[in-house]
C-alpha cells in the first residue's frame, strides 16, 4: 500500500507539472505577413535566410520617427539593472496612466527593447511558420518594418521568449531555436544571421531559448554552451571574436549575462545547466565556475551583481536563493557561498530580482513582493492582499511598477523598511503577461500573452 500511494503521488505531481506548463488556449496567430515574397528553403534547424520587409501601407522604414526622450535599449533597461535611468517619469497615481496604443502579437512572452524613437520585438508568425523581427514607431505603434525568417517552432507555453538588444545602428535577437539576427534599425535590412546550434553545437533549452543577447564593445556576447561556453560575435559582421573553451559541456539556459566588475575587472557572469561561470570581458578567458548553483527543470533568473564581488542567485522549482563573493586568486578565481535562502524566504520563478539602494527587491514564488537587506534578512513583503504570480516588475522614478499575470498593473512606494502599494489598474486582458516591461520617458510598454500595449505613465 505505501508503494502504490507513493507512486500515485508521483503521477499526481507530474500531471501537476505538465498542466502548469501546458500551452495556453491562444490560437496561432496570423500577423499578416506579406506572402508575395518567394518561399525560402528551410534548414535543418529550421531556419533560413532572412529578408526584410516595409509593409504595404506604412510610412516607410526610412521614415522620419519622432526621437522621443528615453532609451530601453536591451533586456533590464541601459544599465542592465531593471531600474529607470534619470529622467523616467511614473505617476504616484494609476488614475492618469493612459493608453497610448497597441498591437497584436503572435502568442509568447517576447519584449521590447527601446531606442531612438523605435521600439523592436522579435516575434514569431505561426501561421507562416517565421520568426519575424518587427520595428514599431514608440509614439504612435505603427508598424515600420519586419524581417524574418523561416523557422518551425511548435507551440509549447507560446513561442517567444526574449528581448532584443540594439546599439541605435544594429538590432540583434535571438530566436526559439537559437537562430541569431542582426539588421539595420533604420531599413531592417539583414545584416547577418547565424544559427548557434549548426555553428556552436548549442541545445535549445527545453521551452525554447530564453536568453537576451547583450551588446558590449561592438560585439554581441552569449552564452551558449555547447562547443563553447561564451562567445562574442562583431555586431557589424558577425564574425567570431573569441570563444570560451567549455570542457565541462554545460548547456545553455534560460538566464541571460550580467556584466560585473570584480576586484577591478570586467566580466561576463551567466548561468548554465550544471553551475554558474565568470570570464574575462576582453578575451573571454574563464576566471571561475561553480556548480554550487543549480536549479532544477529551468533555470530563468540572471545573476544579479551586487558589488564588493557579491553575486546573488536566485531560482524557482524549490531552489530559492543564495549568495557568492568571487574574488581574484590562481590559476582560477574563488568563489565562496555566503548564505543561502529557502524558496519561502526567496526565490524567482522567473524574473530576475532588482538591486536597488542597498536592498534587494523581487517577487517570491507564491507571487508575494519582497525587499530583503544584502544579509538576506527580509524587511517587508506585500503579505498575501499583495500577490503578482510570475510577472515583470521594474523600479523608476521612486515607484516599484508590477505587473500580474492577467495584465493588472500596480504601483507601489520604493520604501526598503515598509510595502507602500499606490493603486492598481488593469492594463491588459491578460493571461500570462510575463515578458518584462520597458520604459522610456514616461512611455511603459507592458505586453500579455498576445497583445503589446503602450502606456502613458506621466504625472
Amino acid at each position: 500500500m505505501p508503494t502504490l500511494v507513493g507512486i500515485l503521488g508521483v503521477v499526481a505531481l507530474c500531471f501537476w507539472v505538465r498542466s502548469y506548463f501546458a500551452p495556453i488556449d491562444v490560437a496561432p496567430r496570423d500577423l499578416g505577413l506579406n506572402t508575395s515574397h518567394p518561399a525560402r528553403s528551410v534548414s535543418a534547424q529550421g531556419s533560413s535566410a532572412a529578408a526584410s520587409i516595409v509593409l504595404p501601407g506604412s510610412t516607410g522604414s526610412r521614415a522620419a520617427v519622432a526621437n522621443l526622450p528615453g532609451d530601453w535599449s536591451c533586456f533590464r533597461g541601459p544599465g542592465r539593472d531593471n531600474v529607470g535611468p534619470v529622467g523616467s517619469v511614473v505617476s504616484g497615481s494609476v488614475d492618469r496612466i493612459q493608453t497610448v496604443w497597441q498591437v497584436g502579437l503572435g502568442e509568447g512572452y517576447a519584449a521590447p527593447c527601446i531606442k531612438d524613437g523605435r521600439v523592436f520585438l522579435l516575434d514569431h508568425d505561426s501561421s507562416t511558420e517565421q520568426d519575424v523581427l518587427r520595428c514599431f514607431g514608440l509614439a504612435d505603434g505603427k508598424e515600420l518594418w519586419r524581417t524574418g525568417y523561416s523557422a518551425v517552432v511548435k507551440r509549447n507555453h507560446g513561442v517567444s521568449r526574449t528581448i532584443p538588444a540594439t546599439d541605435g545602428k544594429s538590432v540583434v535577437s535571438l530566436g526559439p531555436k537559437c537562430v541569431v539576427l542582426c539588421a539595420d534599425v533604420v531599413t531592417g535590412k539583414p545584416k547577418w544571421q547565424m544559427d548557434l546550434v549548426e555553428k556552436f553545437g548549442v541545445t535549445v533549452p527545453e521551452w525554447y531559448a530564453g536568453q537576451c543577447p547583450l551588446i558590449d564593445g561592438g560585439n554581441v556576447i552569449l552564452a551558449t554552451g555547447g562547443n563553447s561556453l561564451f562567445v562574442a560575435l562583431n555586431l557589424e559582421t558577425g564574425k567570431v571574436v573569441w570563444q570560451t573553451p567549455n570542457p565541462k559541456g554545460w548547456l545553455m539556459t534560460h538566464s541571460s549575462i550580467a556584466p560585473a566588475t570584480i576586484d577591478g575587472e570586467k566580466t561576463y557572469v551567466c548561468c548554465f545547466s550544471a553551475g554558474v561561470a565568470g570570464i574575462s570581458a576582453k578575451d573571454g578567458k574563464l576566471l571561475w565556475d561553480t556548480d554550487k548553483w543549480t536549479v532544477n527543470t529551468a533555470t530563468v533568473p540572471t545573476p544579479l551583481p551586487i558589488g564588493d564581488g557579491r553575486i546573488f542567485l536566485s531560482g524557482g522549482y524549490n531552489a530559492g536563493s543564495m549568495m557568492i563573493r568571487v574574488a581574484k586568486a590562481t590559476p582560477l578565481w574563488s568563489v565562496k557561498e555566503e548564505f543561502r535562502l529557502g524558496p519561502e524566504v526567496f526565490g524567482s520563478d522567473q524574473q530576475t530580482p532588482i538591486l536597488f539602494e542597498g536592498h534587494i527587491y523581487g517577487v517570491r514564488p507564491g507571487g508575494e513582493l519582497v525587499c530583503l537587506d544584502l544579509n538576506g534578512k527580509p524587511t517587508w513583503t506585500s503579505g498575501t492582499a499583495g500577490r503578482f504570480g510570475t510577472a515583470p516588475y521594474l523600479i523608476a522614478d521612486g515607484k516599484i511598477v508590477l505587473l500580474n499575470d492577467q495584465g493588472v498593473l500596480t504601483l507601489a512606494k520604493v520604501d526598503d523598511q515598509a510595502y507602500k502599494p499606490l493603486g492598481s489598474k488593469p492594463v491588459l486582458k491578460g493571461p500570462e503577461a510575463w515578458g518584462p516591461m520597458a520604459l522610456a520617458g514616461d512611455l511603459l510598454l507592458a505586453r500579455d500573452a498576445t497583445t503589446l500595449v503602450c502606456l502613458r505613465m506621466g504625472k
